[in-house]
């Protein structure tokens, strides 16, 4: 007898083969038939009439920072809501495992350490997750047999560096013995499933105590060795973050990625790539190591975003405006103080120079202070500024936009909320992404889910991209759509028997209504563990989600099932060939 019977769906298969009308019976978590409607025979516990409705396979996001959330949020929400049924966990190089079992206080600096790098509430990280296990797969099996979705992990070299060479991890060099105990500490890790190795040599990633993360400072040689390591587990990958994955790659870090790869024999993934028509070279400078890559016996692949991210900024907290260099310093100053300097004229006037500077990155485009909308305001004289755009306030009270969101933030002690318009928006930029979606070295992803929980939320990208194609700019057709959410990331993570609907294949699956797919307004909510904030978004039109053929997700409302499996290289995933 079938678990479950979906009637009369138009499947869109994830191959990008033409949709097609078809009866989709699940068995024992998996896809036991699939047959034209009416057809099948077999008794059902349960069916439901899927006229009308697209069934897709359960989208696989290639990455998040679910690594805490899990703990809390079994569902890891809002994602499963929007269709991901398999996340990619433990990136950037930061992973909550292993951790020294001697040394306790290494939890409390991984996890003031994840508060700042990865914008997660610490009061969250602290009663929300148990904090048990010391080696990385102590880590995962205290999430085996508790998620919603399938989720793999790699390893973070931070953790690494820090277990081994404990606070010396920021600013030292490993000895020989430290770096062949960096390599055992990794291959235990993967022997327990861990994905491959995650890195980050990125100037923006900076530890609680505003230091450079540990990773940031391995040499080349200390990465090749990882590397290497790497190469020697099935199913394993890289993922690398550096200063110009914000902008555009230097020649070192070039380099440095093709033999990070080359080394590997694995794939290495970088995000985020950010393609904006008014810089036209940035794209084809980005995609240099992947040709490179593929010379030298590589492969590099650049995450994509298919949408444009809202992000919520603030004076008052740590968000990407403190990334803007020279800005970190007055930032991070108390506020009394802060608020002191930012009325300075000379002191806006220096930071407005370093913000449209070249050195500012894809960070200049936060400078555009008139294309701001004030969000939340909490004093009296900013009453119903909510909602209104900063060139239009600026113009009626004659001062300069940057000025007039000062005053607009000071009058809040800095807790304003501020919301940048988009200044790639455009045709063009659109046209480009379109074009940019199809070289074969470029995977959509990079939602950071799980991460930034109170100024971004890029979870839903996969609901708004598909009613975007459906009903918006159709710069993709559906089937092409779909392929590129499910199969295509699938291919890249080796993941076994998902990302298509296929006899045989795991039961993940999402139906919707492709009239009214798409993903509602980022609002704030306050339900992480102490009451902390994030950006919630609901799922329009996703009607239900399967994971290992367990309905988890019906009407945007999650059963409370938790059928996810944690997904372990070798076990779980194949090696991806680089040839």
């Amino acid at each position: 007898m079938l678990d479950h019977l979906i009637q009369g769906a138009t499947v869109v298969d994830g191959t990008g083969a033409p949709a097609f009308v078809a009866d989709v019976g699940i068995r024992g978590g998996r896809i036991a038939v699939i047959a034209g409607p009416g057809a099948v025979t077999e008794q059902a516990a349960t069916r439901e009439d899927a006229r009308g409705r697209v069934l897709a396979p359960g989208f696989v996001d290639p990455h998040t920072h679910y690594d805490a959330q899990l703990f809390w949020d079994p569902y890891a929400t809002p994602s499963l809501n929007h269709g991901v049924t398999t996340v990619a966990g433990g990136n950037c190089g930061f992973t909550l495992a292993p951790l020294h079992p001697g040394r306790p206080e290494d939890a409390d600096y991984t996890r003031r350490m994840m508060a700042k790098v990865e914008g997660m509430s610490l009061v969250a990280l602290e009663e929300g997750a148990p904090w048990t296990w010391s080696s990385f797969g102590e880590y995962l099996d205290a999430l085996e047999g508790r998620v919603a979705v399938n989720a793999g992990f790699m390893v973070g070299h931070c953790a690494l560096r820090r277990y081994v060479m404990g606070a010396d991890a920021v600013g030292g060099q490993p000895t020989p013995a430290q770096l062949d105990e960096m390599v055992r500490l990794l291959h235990d890790a993967m022997d327990a499933g861990a994905w491959g190795l995650s890195t980050t040599q990125s100037s923006t990633h900076s530890d609680g105590d505003g230091q450079p993360v540990a990773s940031r400072h391995a040499r080349p040689e200390e990465l090749l060795a990882l590397c290497r390591a790497v190469a020697e587990h099935e199913g394993t990958q890289l993922e690398a973050i550096v200063a110009g994955c914000l902008d555009q790659f230097g020649d070192d870090e070039i380099d440095l990625l093709v033999e990070m790869s080359a080394a590997a024999g694995r794939p290495l993934n970088w995000n985020v790539l950010t393609i904006d028509a008014a810089v036209p070279e940035r794209v084809p400078r980005q995609l240099v190591p992947s040709e490179r890559a593929r010379k030298a016996g590589g492969r590099i692949v650049a995450l994509t975003m298919p949408i444009l991210t809202p992000m919520n900024m603030s004076l008052g907290t740590f968000c990407a405006l403190n990334l803007i260099p020279g800005w970190g310093d007055i930032l991070g100053l108390p506020v009394p103080e802060r608020i002191a300097r930012l009325r300075d004229p000379d002191v806006r006037a220096e930071m407005l120079r370093h913000a449209e500077s070249k050195e500012a990155g894809v960070f200049r485009r936060l400078a555009r202070f008139d294309r701001y909308v004030i969000g939340d305001t909490y004093s009296e004289s900013n009453a119903g500024l909510t909602g209104r755009v900063v060139a239009d306030i600026a113009a009626e009270r004659g001062q300069e936009p940057f000025e007039c969101i000062v005053e607009i933030c000071a009058h809040d002690d800095l807790r304003t909320v501020l919301w940048p318009m988009p200044a790639d928006n455009d045709p063009d930029s659109w046209a480009l992404r379109a074009a940019t979606w199809q070289h074969e070295d470029v995977l959509l992803g990079g939602s950071d889910a799980g991460a930034h929980l109170d100024r971004m939320c890029g979870a839903p990208y996969t609901t708004r991209f598909l009613g975007d194609c459906l009903r918006g700019r159709k710069l993709v057709g559906l089937e092409q759509a779909v392929k590129m959410l499910t199969d295509d990331p699938a291919r890249l993570l080796g993941l076994r028997e998902r990302g298509r609907i296929v006899e045989g294949h795991h039961a993940d699956l999402v139906l919707f209504d492709p009239e009214r797919i798409d993903a509602g307004k980022a609002t704030l909510v306050h339900d992480l563990p102490g009451d902390s904030p994030r950006l919630d978004s609901k799922a329009i039109g996703v009607e239900a989600v399967w994971v290992n053929g367990v309905e988890a997700i019906r009407g945007d409302e999650v059963t409370g099932a938790v059928p996810g499996k944690i997904l372990r290289s070798g076990r779980d995933t194949r090696t991806v060939s680089t040839k």
